[in-house]
């Protein structure tokens, strides 16, 4: 820590802060990352071909669940509707670690986990940064989300790395506990870090107070603002580039492992990979490169990265490349390009922050999945190989990067007008 606070510029009244959130990270993904090469390993027992089934199933669950978060947050406050959330899902890890445990109708139990897991892992992430953007200013996210984005890689590697060791010594009730466990530290981490940031800012918490509106105000919201639309566009075009490449994983790894103990391994292995080289980049270049190339250059990474996997996976369809390809993508993704998109939302409001923002991270990216999905199948149908699709993504990776830099341009022109910059701030 103390490299890194020099290393990062942080303010003696900004360590504690920047602590608890580099915690808060490690439990949320440590949490999902316990349960992930899990449900990847079950979605594969009725087939790859059926994937796009479970991406369907998701998109149409996360419909329902998300006038739910916004009746839950409109009504409750967030030092309520926070803790319930972590809790009730923690609660639901246990029942489905005992139900996987005693082969209760594996097929089916595994294929409702699979959705479950997949709608789960995006609220408490997306809960989580909406937090952070809560509670720093813009530029203190230009200076710190790196390195709280990396207390988030260190529990997506002790994740995957206890998943490895536990999965066929301990079963998946062991893997379920610890993720249960690891979100209500998740709570306490939380409730810790508000008490610290009202401390500093010397205001009164906003965290106690009830947002109002309706249930579909994030739909709402979003349909009224070009910036909030040009966030969902993003998105749409990551989540789409995502799903094609994982249904592409899918097939290569279903056709080289025939058990569910050896797919599990695999696809732990590639997330202690992405966990590695994220965390590398996180903790010596995520800070001095977004300073060095600005919020634009760090967002069009991604696009870059996509088309560099999508080449890889298409030349040499083998198990080792996909962890090589998907393993820099991924890193890529979560280490710069992650923090760069939540310093996107400091500039927005609260109410934005909170419903918006879960909108476009929960539904908007379960429906590009959804459609995703339909479209890989409909490729494969028409015997299109993945050749193909790797060419066709480069002119969309164009109108990616493109979005990027016009993000950012407005990005600074909030940041500018709304005058967002300082110590730990009461939000607007």
């Amino acid at each position: 820590m103390p490299i890194a606070v020099k290393w990062l510029n942080v303010l003696p009244s900004e360590r504690a802060a920047l602590r608890l959130g580099f915690a808060f990270h490690f439990c949320v993904l440590a949490s999902y990352y316990l349960v992930r090469p899990l449900r990847d390993a079950l979605g594969l027992e009725g087939g790859a071909d059926k994937l796009q089934w479970l991406f369907t199933a998701t998109f149409v669950v996360m419909l329902l669940m998300v006038p739910l978060f916004g009746a839950l947050v409109s009504r409750l406050p967030a030092t309520r509707f926070v803790p319930l959330i972590y809790r009730l899902i923690a609660l639901s890890m246990l029942v489905f670690g005992v139900l996987i445990a005693n082969h209760v109708a594996p097929v089916a139990v595994g294929r409702v986990f699979f959705v479950w897991i997949s709608i789960y892992n995006l609220f408490i992430v997306s809960i989580f940064w909406s937090v952070l953007v809560d509670r720093f200013s813009s530029e203190q996210g230009r200076r710190l989300f790196g390195f709280v984005a990396a207390g988030g890689t260190l529990g997506t590697f002790i994740g995957p790395l206890l998943a490895a060791t536990m999965a066929t010594r301990f079963g998946p009730v062991a893997l379920t506990l610890a993720a249960a466990v690891l979100l209500e530290v998740a709570v306490r981490c939380y409730r810790a870090l508000l008490s610290r940031t009202e401390a500093q800012s010397g205001r009164r918490s906003l965290a106690d107070r009830r947002m109002g509106g309706g249930m579909l105000a994030g739909i709402t919201l979003i349909l009224r603002s070009p910036y909030l639309l040009g966030l969902v566009l993003f998105m749409l075009l990551h989540t789409s580039a995502a799903t094609l490449l994982y249904f592409e994983q899918g097939r290569i790894v279903a056709g080289s492992y025939a058990d569910v103990a050896s797919r599990t391994q695999f696809f732990a292995v590639v997330d202690l990979i992405v966990s590695a080289l994220t965390l590398v980049l996180q903790l010596l270049l995520t800070a001095p490169l977004i300073r060095l190339i600005g919020i634009g250059g760090a967002l069009a990474a991604l696009p870059l990265a996509t088309i560099v996997a999508f080449a890889a996976m298409a030349l040499a369809p083998v198990p080792a490349t996909v962890a090589l390809a998907q393993g820099l993508r991924r890193a890529v993704e979560f280490a710069i390009v992650r923090p760069a998109r939540e310093v996107l939302w400091t500039v927005v409001s609260r109410e934005e922050k909170y419903k918006a923002k879960n909108v476009i991270e929960t539904l908007v990216y379960r429906g590009g999945d959804a459609a995703s999905g339909w479209l890989s199948a409909g490729l494969t149908a028409l015997g299109a190989g993945f050749g193909l699709v790797a060419l066709v993504i480069v002119p969309f990776a164009g109108l990616w990067g493109g979005l990027c830099v016009w993000l950012a341009r407005q990005q600074a022109q909030r940041a500018d007008s709304k005058n967002v910059e300082g110590q730990f701030h009461e939000p607007h």
